[in-house]
């Protein structure tokens, strides 16, 4: 009898697949990425560096604008926001867990600096709400400008519109399932046949794949979270802004790169592979979700009008420093954290 695959496996798989495809559609580029490689401009390419480290701070303070317009973290130096951002992308990318160790962990870390355990998983709640909204209106930006330049090609117009409604669709979703009780406790039931009965038993697992009470638990959160957020929309505005800051350094690090390259890659097109490559890497369990998360962006770059060589030398640089830096620093700052605090109890 053949054993079944986990969804592990199987998600290593397609992953693998994707890496396959990129490597074989790009075969005759690879050499020529490799050489550009050791033609890069050096002193643009560390404006990355600085560029890492805005976003880092703007994804921190996504959270702490948030805590502090309430009255918590009052004194907090300035750079520990960009300290924690990294603590807990190193958290991330060490256990992939799609967020939920990093979710912890912060919630642990914010405990530490005297913020209750309600306020700071609503702060993580509105730090996902404003980074995820605020790239949707940059979306809408980038379509308009890919709509606009006739260079581009029609795929990447009906990839840029198609990203645009799933992203609205996903907010006005989780809009109108967070607002009613009932209608949670309809999407709790569905997830939990779904996801542990039908596909359980696909995949041959003897055991849920989420616990009942968690998913009651996570979801009443989430509500509790929104019915706070929308009695009080003005607390969206700063980390909806410090969102649109963080985004615009993502997407600026990897046309930095491409620059230093000698290649000039419209902002728009960038931004649109960093949203396919990280709906992707959602479903990866690959630290970061590394391999696919590359795999996507170099496809859509080079479907987009990228050279081959350009799309896979520039977003291998780029991803290759900033896991280094994120690992490395995020690894220092993690480890500086439970010596001062202690390991957090499981």
């Amino acid at each position: 009898m053949i054993k079944r695959l986990s969804v592990k496996q199987w998600l290593n798989i397609v992953t693998l697949v994707l890496v396959a495809l990129v490597v074989f559609f790009a075969r005759h580029d690879l050499v020529r990425a490799w050489e550009l490689l050791w033609q890069v401009n050096l002193w643009v390419f560390l404006l990355v560096i600085p560029l890492q480290f805005v976003s880092y701070f703007a994804s921190g303070a996504t959270i702490f604008s948030y805590l502090k317009m309430r009255g918590d973290l009052k004194g907090l130096p300035p750079l520990e926001q960009p300290k924690m951002a990294l603590e807990l992308n190193f958290v991330n990318h060490i256990f992939p867990t799609a967020g939920v160790s990093g979710a912890s962990y912060m919630t642990y870390r914010l405990g530490k600096l005297g913020v209750n355990h309600g306020r700071a998983t609503l702060a993580q709640f509105v730090r996902l709400s404003a980074t995820f909204v605020s790239f949707a209106a940059l979306m809408i930006i980038a379509v308009l400008w890919v709509t606009v330049d006739g260079e581009l090609t029609r795929f990447t117009i009906l990839v840029a519109s198609s990203l645009l409604t799933i992203i609205l669709g996903a907010i006005i979703a989780t809009i109108f399932l967070l607002g009613s009780q009932k209608r949670l406790a309809k999407f709790e039931a569905l997830l939990d046949d779904v996801l542990n009965k039908r596909v359980a038993k696909w995949f041959g697992r003897g055991k849920p794949f989420v616990q009942r009470e968690k998913l009651h638990d996570f979801l009443a959160d989430l509500h509790d979270d929104y019915v706070t957020l929308r009695a009080d929309p003005r607390c969206l505005v700063g980390p909806f802004w410090w969102g649109v800051l963080f985004n615009v350094a993502e997407v600026l690090m990897y046309f930095v790169a491409f620059w230093s390259l000698g290649s000039f890659v419209n902002p728009a097109s960038i931004l649109i592979a960093i949203g396919l490559a990280g709906l992707v890497g959602t479903f990866l369990v690959t630290p970061g979700g590394a391999g696919g998360f590359e795999a996507a962006m170099i496809l859509f770059l080079t479907s987009a009008g990228v050279p081959p060589s350009i799309s896979v030398a520039g977003v291998l640089l780029t991803r290759s420093v900033l896991l280094l830096i994120t690992i490395l620093s995020g690894y220092v700052f993690y480890n500086a954290a439970m010596k001062k605090y202690g390991k957090p109890s499981r």
